[in-house]
């Protein structure tokens, strides 16, 4: 089997503007970035306004563990599929992070025969949204900085500033500082935090707005900071929404590649789904639906956070709705939340698949009520065996639910077809989108319904902190808006020590702030960071280009 690295290396990519004529895309309509990727223009959103929309479908996946569940693997795999049955397909993935890239996982394309490319360019700086968005975040926290240099007509208590500076690098030095040290001309001294750019207010506001103005109004709705009299300040005190708009005109435009097998596949925003709301943009997803019979996106991690803040955020402001869910899980995956250690993985286990199956049961419980049709894609790994597969289809059916095994990453579209086939079907079954809780509920209702729905525990502890807040926040006005929960990603709970379905245990919530320009609350649970540090060996330090400008190490 050829390395990732190597099969991108050798596919044979099509001239961006003929991937874009496949979606009767012109070329007045695109704003090629050199000659395999290009930024949609606003022309285009506008002509396909009044067209009817495709079909929607959601994929997601069981909690992630080392072994790798391949959801982005299976969503490429599905979209190539599609277009192998005759029909028309377009993928709508997410941006990476330039800090897992170097950090822990490296590149965030897919793999095997189910990639968009051009990879080098996707996971790097691509057309260099991640930088406008970090651009514009540190002009607000540099206006902040320079409006208390010069004279705090505002009155900004410096200790009530909730904004925060940015970078999207995993830097652990940076969860923490004292800026404005040095002379008076250096600025005030205080303290400062830094989170990464693809958990920023800015990044959801990019990922929840509908135009310009949209974006324009959001950014201008942003909490930064309270004054002496406990009074809020917005960054439309500050007049920055204007200047932030201009570094993000271009950022807010989506991005149109290909797939290994030159299926269209549009590309835009990335917040991560443990810190915040995990969904690619709302303008990118509403495109594909317009341009194709069929958009497949993703949700980040497992269905516990991305698919629940899709539904709950995304679907609940965009008013759209999936007609599938398709749920990725694997074998490995099972075995491991079964207690077997990763290097044991490739032995036959049919105890540990009926230990760790208790996390596919729960994931599946959550998903089903949404309401939303739900298939399983077993996605396959060349250790797995029969006994094994068969024994998942069961389970599955079980629970009245179609398991259907995926060989995206060795075959590509052909390894799929069953899978998109058994999507379609579902996609032509009634179905009614079911939130898991009504926006009049107050704040600590949301959490505790998600933490007993959702997580599976017994209940919610507070922090003072947490408690003084969710009061504040109501208090402004803002108890009607969905909750967006910051919790790890490698179990249903709180703590990532706790794999299958936790029992028992009970949420901790240890702070919860209000991203009024995004329109959520956040809710900050366990251990969670909003500024990731690096590993033990980072894979930065596998990644190398030679004379010839040829990347190597990034998968």
């Amino acid at each position: 089997m050829k390395t990732d690295i190597e099969i991108a290396n050798q596919a044979k990519m099509m001239p961006i503007t003929e991937i874009a004529s496949k979606l009767s895309i012109t070329d007045d309509e695109l704003e090629p970035y050199g000659k395999y990727k290009a930024k949609i223009s606003s022309g285009l959103i506008k002509r396909l306004s009044s067209k009817k929309n495709g079909k929607l479908i959601l994929v997601t996946a069981i909690s992630p563990t080392p072994a790798g569940e391949g959801k982005t693997t299976t969503t490429i795999g599905l979209g190539q599929a599609m277009e192998r049955i005759g029909k028309r397909a377009v993928i709508a993935l997410r941006e990476p992070s330039l800090g897992p890239v170097f950090g822990v996982k490296g590149g965030a394309a897919g793999g095997g025969y189910s990639q968009v490319l051009p990879m080098d360019d996707i996971n790097l700086h691509f057309t260099g949204d991640f930088h406008a968005i970090t651009s514009a975040n540190n002009l607000l926290a540099a206006m902040i900085d320079n409006h208390l240099q010069q004279g705090n007509t505002l009155r900004i208590n410096p200790k009530r500033i909730i904004f925060t500076r940015c970078l999207d690098m995993n830097d652990r030095a940076l969860r923490s500082a004292v800026i404005g040290l040095g002379g008076k001309a250096d600025g005030v001294a205080r303290e400062e935090h830094f989170m990464i750019t693809v958990a920023t207010e800015i990044m959801a506001i990019l990922c929840l707005c509908t135009s310009l103005n949209d974006l324009k109004e959001k950014l201008g709705n942003i909490l930064i900071a309270y004054n002496y009299d406990e009074k809020p300040i917005y960054c439309r005190d500050l007049n920055a929404q204007g200047a932030m708009c201009v570094l993000l005109k271009d950022a807010i435009k989506p991005n149109l590649v290909q797939t290994t097998e030159n299926t269209p596949c549009i590309i835009h925003g990335g917040p991560f789904a443990n810190i915040a709301h995990g969904c690619n943009s709302v303008i990118a997803t509403k495109t594909g639906m317009k341009l194709a019979d069929y958009c497949i996106t993703e949700a980040g991690f497992g269905a516990d956070l991305g698919a629940e803040k899709f539904i709950n955020i995304k679907c609940r402001k965009a008013s759209v709705s999936p007609s599938a869910i398709v749920l990725v899980a694997t074998v490995r995956a099972l075995k491991y939340n079964g207690g077997v250690l990763k290097e044991n993985l490739k032995t036959e286990n049919i105890k540990a698949l009926e230990a760790g199956s208790s996390n596919l049961k729960a994931h599946i419980e959550n998903l089903l009520g949404f309401g939303i049709p739900l298939v399983v894609a077993i996605n396959h790994f060349y250790t797995d065996t029969e006994r094994e597969i068969e024994w998942i289809k069961d389970f599955c059916a079980g629970m009245g639910v179609k398991a259907v095994v995926s060989k995206a990453f060795e075959s590509g579209g052909s390894g799929s077809t069953e899978l998109a086939e058994e999507v379609c079907r579902a996609c032509e079954t009634d179905s009614t989108l079911k939130f898991t809780y009504p926006d009049e509920y107050t704040l600590k209702q949301k959490i505790e319904t998600l933490a007993t729905k959702i997580y599976r525990a017994d209940g919610v502890d507070y922090t003072p902190a947490a408690l003084s807040s969710l009061a504040e926040i109501e208090a402004m006005g803002y108890g009607s808006l969905p909750v967006c929960v910051a919790k790890t990603q490698y179990s249903i709970s709180d703590n990532p020590l706790l794999l299958g379905c936790p029992s028992g245990y009970r949420l901790t919530v240890r702070e919860v702030k209000v991203s009024s320009g995004a329109g959520f609350v956040v809710v900050l649970a366990g251990t969670i960071m909003t500024m990731p540090g690096l590993p033990k060996k980072p894979a930065a330090e596998s990644i190398d280009i030679d004379n010839d400008g040829v990347i190597s190490g990034l998968f």
